[in-house]
């Protein structure tokens, strides 16, 4: 008999793989179908409740698999409505996922790593450096957990109407977790949701973007952070190996004779005194002028330890009306769950045994997309 050890996590697998697991049992395709709709529709964990199988089928699905999402360490809620969970991963590290609810949407923000390897210089996840890739099963275990919970508090099943991989770590450092964990969220027996409504958000890992692009066209979101190549070496990183020149190519391609994607979205992060000038703003409008972009301005989100500040709302003001004037859509970013630790570039988690950052993530990055 299999020992626990040993059992197949049915939560991380998408229909193809759900497929191939079934018909290696000897058993008909149709049955990747049932088991995705218990799964990831009705919420079932335990194979005894998917009562359209047979017993005999049940019966040794509870030998040999099991759908096992992470274990929930901790709920946080915030005063304005934001929740983040605490996710206990297997081997005792931990990340963190968030709900953001607000008019007419609730969007969730899952991690793709355990830490980052990216160090981006105004991010408190970088200071963690990256301690491992989180499986299939732990990205979309996220989705099954906030789902379940939500549905079982409000009664409403479809809460989740967005999902953004904007948490823990670059997700394209992580591409073959990642990608079953999309094709999940996309499959009319599971999640079934547009690609419109699912985010990916990466830091410019430029090969990958390509890849994507080809095997699961979602929505894209670049971090930015800085309209030249000098200031953002300083913030991100990465930069120094997929240089603008090459990251606004590749978003370019990514939105090539594709109409159902309308933009991609930048993220820009607002630093008092270091990227939020006039002149950094009008830098912007020229790097951005031929992309159908929008621009999601984020104040800064302090963590201990930082040397940065937030710029004043004046200054972001102005900055956003400097791309507004351009022809370029902008809205500036409310800071939702801060009170909480759940705002854009705090989650942390409590990850045990640092990892190790990769200098510049260039050697990461390069080495990684494939993996």
């Amino acid at each position: 008999m299999a020992t626990p050890q040993q059992k197949v996590n049915l939560l991380g697998l998408d229909p193809a793989g759900l497929e191939a697991f079934f018909h290696e049992q000897g058993e008909k395709a149709f049955r990747a179908r049932q088991v995705l709709q218990w799964i990831h529709q009705h919420g079932i964990s335990d194979f005894a409740g998917m009562t359209n199988l047979g017993k005999a089928l049940r019966a040794r699905l509870q030998e040999m698999a099991e759908v096992r999402p992470p274990e929930v360490m901790m709920r946080k809620s915030s005063r304005d409505g934001t929740r983040k969970w605490l996710l206990r991963l297997d081997g005792g590290s931990a990340v963190e996922a968030v709900y953001i609810p607000e008019e007419g949407r609730g969007t969730l923000c899952v991690s793709s790593q355990v830490g980052c390897a990216l160090d981006c210089s105004f991010c408190s996840t970088a200071q963690l450096g990256l301690s491992r890739n989180m499986t299939a099963a732990e990205i979309i275990g996220q989705f099954w957990i906030a789902r379940r919970e939500l549905w079982l508090e409000t009664g409403d099943d479809r809460a989740i109407t967005n999902v953004v991989l904007m948490g823990m770590g670059e997700p394209l450092l992580n591409f073959n977790q990642v990608l079953p964990a999309m094709q999940l969220m996309l499959d009319d027996n599971a999640y079934g949701l547009s690609r419109r409504r699912v985010t990916l958000s990466t830091a410019g890992v430029v090969p990958a973007m390509d890849r994507l692009r080809d095997a699961c066209d979602v929505s894209l979101a670049v971090s930015l952070h800085a309209p030249n190549d000098a200031l953002r070496d300083e913030l991100v990183p990465l930069n120094r190996k997929f240089p603008l020149a090459e990251l606004m190519a590749a978003c370019r391609r990514y939105v090539k004779d594709r109409s159902h994607k309308t933009h991609i979205t930048f993220e820009y992060v607002m630093l008092d005194g270091v990227n939020d000038q006039p002149e950094h703003a009008r830098a912007l409008v020229g790097l951005l002028r031929d992309l159908p972009a929008k621009v999601n301005l984020i104040p800064f989100n302090p963590f201990p330890g930082t040397r940065y500040r937030r710029s004043p709302d004046d200054v972001i003001r102005r900055f956003q009306d400097t791309l507004h004037h351009a022809g370029i859509r902008t809205i500036t970013r409310r800071t939702r769950g801060d009170d909480i630790d759940a705002a854009c570039g705090q989650l942390v988690g409590e990850v045990t045994g640092r990892g190790k950052r990769i200098g510049g993530a260039a050697r990461h990055a390069a080495g990684a997309v494939s993996a």
